[in-house]
């Protein structure tokens, strides 16, 4: 391999020991190595650092119950590699089974929850039916908003519900668009909220038999602390998106951009140090019951 290339540090902390070793290797050209404790990251999902870019990480963090294994591959690639305690297991395995429920409009179950979610956001209105065009005032793209689940899943309904019912507050002002000078073609609030969900099952690798980032591996200690870690992100996440779409003075076509930026400042604080709850993130302060 060319001597002149950059170089990244292989962190593994050794079990019981809680010594960190580095080990330094060759990487591709042009790759930047930050100060403190570094890692190379790669991702295979979209919106996330491209290649080659190197993030740094506090050593903080290396001792709250992440074991960590950096590996080198023959493509000169790096990987993280977090192994799980059972408690941490247990959690991430609760929470799939949630991921893999898919809405299913025939089960009374889920629309029951439907309905729940109907009365939390136009109190006092009637809902005529499953299939009406009054779902349309909550931002689903017709009249049956079972075809919007396909992306999210039901666990998106259950984060639009539990958003509904823990900070009603913030919840009507983002249905209503009540804050901020808004644009003349807003983003559909229940169609974005289905893609919340889907981005952060995508970004914290909710889907994987274990975290490949810092990134899920910190959520998932978070997760430990509260069961109801992913839901609470949501409702962080959503509120926070609504904010960036007002700093941005965005449009409809700017919603990905919007995505893109939130994603952004939620991995920012999720490796903040001093996050030990979901609710030390500063963007938590936002959310209004």
């Amino acid at each position: 391999m060319d001597q002149n290339a950059g170089s990244f540090v292989a962190v593994r902390r050794l079990s019981g020991a809680g010594a960190v070793h580095h080990h330094r290797h060759h990487s591709s050209p042009g790759t930047r190595v930050a100060s403190s404790l570094t890692v190379t990251i790669f991702t295979p999902f979209p919106f996330r650092a491209p290649a080659a870019e190197v993030v740094g990480v506090s050593t903080a963090w290396i001792g709250r119950g992440l074991s960590c294994v950096c590996a080198q591959r023959r493509d000169s690639e790096a990987r993280l590699s977090f192994d799980l305690t059972a408690i941490q297991e247990e959690c991430l395995h609760r929470l799939q089974n949630r991921i893999e429920v898919q809405y299913d409009s025939s089960n009374l179950e889920h629309q029951k929850a439907l309905k729940a979610l109907w009365r939390a956001s136009f109190p006092g209105t009637e809902l005529l039916g499953l299939v009406s065009d009054q779902w349309k005032d909550m931002g689903w793209q017709g009249k049956d908003p079972s075809t919007d689940f396909r992306g999210g899943g039901y666990i998106s309904l259950e984060n639009l519900l539990y958003f509904s019912k823990n900070f009603p507050k913030s919840f009507q002002e983002l249905l209503g668009k009540k804050n901020g000078d808004r644009a003349l073609w807003e983003y559909p609030f229940a169609v974005a909220g289905v893609n919340i969900t889907f981005m952060l099952i995508q970004m914290l690798e909710l889907q994987a038999a274990k975290p490949k980032s810092l990134i899920g591996a910190v959520f998932l200690n978070l997760l430990k602390e509260n069961d109801r870690a992913f839901d609470i992100l949501y409702c962080i996440t959503f509120k926070l998106m609504d904010q960036k779409w007002l700093d941005m003075h965005a449009s409809y076509m700017d919603f990905n951009s919007v995505i893109k930026s939130t994603r952004r400042q939620l991995e920012r604080e999720l490796l903040l140090e001093d996050i030990q709850r979901i609710e030390d993130m500063p963007s938590y302060r936002f959310l209004a019951r």
